[in-house]
């Protein structure tokens, strides 16, 4: 500001005047002012500002870089955040670099409140963030913790995939776990009891995993290696998400197994990558914008009352079926 009022022969108070907008400069100085910063290239700093006022009005967002699902929940927010007036600062986990790291980088660029997208973090670490400042975890319950919570009933997700897969005539349903991944206890809870509920309990199998495209391709690895070795091939696999769907896909196709005639694959998420590929990915639709909008509004409602309670928002699921699930080998025989 001081190089601008230097160039227009004016004092930096009147400077800070006109970028204020307030009354007390002519119009004739106000056009000057503002064609010299123009011309220098001045912008006045608003983070700055709005610090010298005690307020960042913005939110920091911890995502996974790699995450397709999270990338759909970015773009949610940043519209919604926007709508109320509020930035977005991003910080990423990566190997290397933990949710610890990720989330002191927000606070300490000042951010007023945090969103957490897909966290893993025990859920006490949790409860003293959300003592230490404003925060949302998406995709994950948290009970008894100190901050708010937005997720789909994840439960009624699986449902609705076991009840498409069963009528489609298949018993042989293996579960790839997502490990500590977001939502998959409650996942694998839900495959478990679809299964007894179909008297299937005799081909209850869960493979260790978690929801990356890498634990997919193990899957099926394994799947194959077993099949090799004189086993029989499950006739459905539900992935943990969507990612571990498509590397699971990527190793049958690579093994020469048709997907659905082989072998029918369902995820979870519904992810924008899921039907961009050449064979449509029968998921589990989580509504990405409308966790966003949830996550945002959480956070700056709870910005002007922190003495609000913690919520949770549950979200209704949809199973979206695609190209990648379709009647049992048995049954498309019989």
């Amino acid at each position: 500001m001081a190089d601008v009022a230097e160039k227009a022969g004016v004092s930096r108070a009147l400077v800070s005047i006109v970028f204020r907008d307030q009354p007390g400069a002519s119009q004739e100085t106000r056009e000057r002012v503002l064609r010299v910063a123009n011309e220098i290239g001045y912008r006045p700093d608003n983070a700055a500002r709005l610090l010298a006022r005690g307020r960042s009005r913005t939110l920091g967002v911890m995502f996974t870089a790699h995450h397709t699902f999270h990338a759909d929940l970015l773009e949610g927010i940043y519209g919604e955040a926007e709508r109320l007036g509020y930035d977005v600062l991003l910080s990423a986990t990566a190997p290397g670099r933990g949710e610890s790291k990720a989330v002191e980088s927000l606070l300490g660029h000042r951010c007023e409140a945090v969103i957490l997208l897909g966290t893993d973090a025990a859920s006490a670490d949790l409860d003293a963030l959300g003592r230490r400042t404003v925060a949302v975890a998406v995709g994950r319950r948290v009970p008894g913790a100190r901050l708010d919570s937005v997720h789909s009933a994840e439960s009624k997700g699986i449902r609705q995939a076991m009840d498409h897969l069963v009528e489609l005539g298949h018993h042989r349903i293996v579960h790839i776990d997502g490990g500590r991944g977001p939502g998959s206890a409650e996942r694998r809870r839900a495959y478990r009891a679809a299964m007894r509920r179909y008297g299937l309990e005799s081909e209850l199998r869960v493979i260790p995993g978690d929801h990356t495209e890498l634990s997919g391709i193990e899957a099926g690895r394994l799947l194959l290696a077993e099949r090799d070795s004189g086993g029989r091939l499950p006739t459905a696999v539900l992935a943990g998400n969507d990612r571990c769907a498509m590397g699971l896909l990527l190793a049958l196709t690579r093994a020469g197994v048709e997907v659905p005639r082989d072998m029918s694959v369902v995820g979870y998420d519904d992810s924008h990558l899921s039907h961009l590929m050449p064979i449509g990915l029968t998921t589990v639709r989580q509504d990405a914008v409308l966790m966003a909008e949830h996550a945002v509004r959480f956070a700056v409602e709870r910005l002007d009352d922190e003495e609000l309670e913690p919520r949770e928002a549950v979200l209704e699921p949809k199973l979206v079926v695609r190209g990648t699930s379709g009647p049992a080998p048995e049954a498309a025989a019989g």
